[in-house]
């Protein structure tokens, strides 16, 4: 090989707190993984570290977990089929979020804010601001 050896990196995206995502989850049973999409829970000031907070959303069709949220606003979340926020919680390179997708509704990101507040309980989440 002749010339200089470039360095290759690969650009990051720089989510918005409740845009829906694509990203590569891992198999349990095997090394591979599969595109799945995920909401973006955490502030773009800490996802501008490098990493962001997601949340599993999965297909409605799954035995339902309590918290699960359903997103009634498929066309805005970029989805296509019915899916569930699922609070399966993880934070991710900003390098492996592949494409953002879609971003909730006012109304699904009412009711998936409201779920998070009765799970973690307010005391961990900021007060609303009148």
């Amino acid at each position: 090989m002749n010339g200089r050896v470039r360095k290759t990196t690969r650009r990051f995206v720089i989510c918005e707190p409740w845009e829906v995502v694509v990203v590569p989850f891992p198999f349990t049973d095997t090394a591979g993984t599969k595109r799945r999409p995920a909401l973006v829970l955490s502030e773009t000031d800490f996802n501008r570290s490098g990493a962001t907070v997601l949340a599993m959303i999965t297909t409605s069709t799954h035995v339902p977990w309590s918290g699960d949220v359903e997103i009634r606003d498929l066309g805005a979340a970029g989805l296509k089929a019915s899916c569930t926020v699922r609070f399966k919680i993880f934070t991710l390179d900003n390098r492996l979020i592949l494409r953002r997708i879609g971003c909730l509704s006012d109304a699904d990101l009412g009711r998936v804010a409201a779920e998070m507040r009765w799970c973690f309980g307010a005391s961990l989440l900021p007060k609303e601001t009148e």
